[in-house]
């Protein structure tokens, strides 16, 4: 057990609990709450007098990452760290290289945006990148669960607050750069420059695989141990075929072509299978091993999940950025044999810089849109839907606020070989409007109909 909690409710006794001020919640307002729980010490920022010894520091944040790499970061290197960053297909990479892991007889575990997997464990994450304390305790359990690879995304909050201090990498992989995250970053140049602090965090013996057809992948090569994957890389496409349910592939690697069928579809998951079978094999394991097992891996849940339902399709994806959304709707049009119809919306609270980018892409790459609540927040849903459709003199779409109408809507307009796309959510089970946290399961209302 970790020495320290930021968590009153969480604090057992002999516990050091650290008083942390966050945006919403000040740690110091449950001193006394931890103290009832057992605190052996309160660490802090301000002058208070308790029962229980008190240490006054200048940064609960600072003091608590510097004690917990300290003490902990030594016994957590232990694990096999391959971390995985970029804009999108950060989920879909990790996971495939969590699975063909197992698929290849070691003991593997997933950290990232849908939660941590290690054999029958799971424990949801609210964030991508856990915070620093929440970390180091899955990871401590990681260790003692003798897991031998851990894969996980590391998102570019996760580096701006060095959320992954302490730990040194075996492996990194650099997906993409499209734009996401400016209401934090406010520039293109500053989101990047987060991203390339992974660099930072590898081993001197690491290895860094780089999206050779992704131009920000150049700002990576400062690591002196790179390879390529894409059109133009090291682990080179060479030709595809792209199905509703599956992907004929064949690549090269050092002049040896190599055939493949993959449980996924869409151009966006070459990329995020090629980043799986470039990272395991540069760092040691047979590239004909990895081909064998590929039948045995899918994507995650909420990434492209595919429902036949009525005489079309229905695809559930997590697709919120507009290169994301682009993408996903590209991809679909490419497969489609009659029409595209896409269900989305943006994020309360969230940079509304991409919303106007995001309604004019869906409605000029599909045949007709619904707009719709994503996780509204504390922000006026009204407000948000009018930023997404500021300036779209697109006639091909209407606005149903309620998730589950606007899903039903869509549905029930399925004609034969339609394909419906229900964007934004995908692995989330749940809405968030206000303060309150609602169930919600896209595919739970796509089920209804099969």
């Amino acid at each position: 057990m970790i020495k320290y909690e930021t968590n009153s409710k969480l604090v057992q006794k002999g516990q050091i609990f650290v008083a942390i001020k966050g945006h919403t919640v000040d740690g110091h307002d449950y001193i006394e709450d931890a103290i009832k729980n057992g605190a052996s010490k309160i660490v802090g920022e301000k002058d208070l007098d308790l029962a229980v010894p008190y240490e006054k520091v200048k940064n609960s944040v600072e003091y608590l990452k510097q004690h917990l790499t300290n003490e902990y970061s030594s016994e957590i290197n232990k694990l096999k760290l391959i971390g995985i960053t970029g804009t999108n297909g950060k989920t879909t990479s990790c996971y495939l290289t969590y699975q063909m892991l197992n698929k290849l007889g070691v003991n593997a575990a997933y950290l990232g945006t849908i939660g941590y997997f290690h054999q029958d464990d799971f424990i949801e994450v609210s964030n991508t990148t856990p915070d620093i304390l929440n970390l180091y305790k899955i990871l401590l359990k990681a260790v003692n669960d003798k897991v031998q690879y851990l894969v996980m995304e590391v998102s570019s909050h996760a580096l701006s607050f060095e959320r992954i201090a302490g730990l040194k990498f075996i492996a990194g992989a650099f997906t993409n750069l499209t734009e996401d995250h400016l209401d934090y970053h406010k520039t293109m140049a500053n989101y990047l420059n987060e991203k390339l602090k992974l660099l930072n965090y590898l081993n001197d013996d690491a290895i860094m695989l780089l999206n050779s057809d992704d131009e920000a992948s150049e700002k990576f090569k400062t690591f002196k141990n790179y390879q390529t994957y894409g059109m133009h890389g090291d682990y080179k496409i060479e030709n595809y075929t792209i199905l509703p349910d599956h992907t004929d592939l064949e690549f090269s690697y050092k002049n040896k072509k190599c055939q493949v069928t993959t449980n996924l579809t869409s151009i966006f998951n070459i990329y995020n299978y090629l980043t799986c079978v470039a990272i395991l094999n540069s760092i040691g394991f047979n590239i004909d091993d990895i081909i064998k097992n590929t039948k045995y891996i899918y994507p995650p849940k909420g990434r492209c999940e595919t429902y036949k339902v009525k005489n079309g399709y229905a695809v559930i994806d997590y697709a919120h950025t507009p290169d994301a959304v682009e993408k996903v709707i590209k991809a679909y049009n490419d497969l489609k044999k009659n029409h595209i119809i896409t269900i989305i919306g943006c994020g309360g609270d969230r940079d509304p810089i991409k919303r106007p980018i995001m309604g004019n892409i869906a409605t000029k790459l599909s045949d007709y849109v619904i707009f719709t609540n994503d996780n509204p927040r504390t922000e006026d849903p009204k407000q948000i839907m009018n930023d997404i459709i500021k300036d779209n003199h697109s006639t091909n779409y209407e606005v149903i606020y309620d998730r589950k109408d606007a899903i039903t809507k869509g549905i029930n307009m399925l004609n034969k070989d339609d394909i419906l796309l229900i964007l934004g959510k995908g692995h989330e089970d749940y809405q968030i409007i206000g303060h309150t946290k609602y169930h919600f399961d896209d595919a739970e209302i796509v089920k209804s109909f099969m």
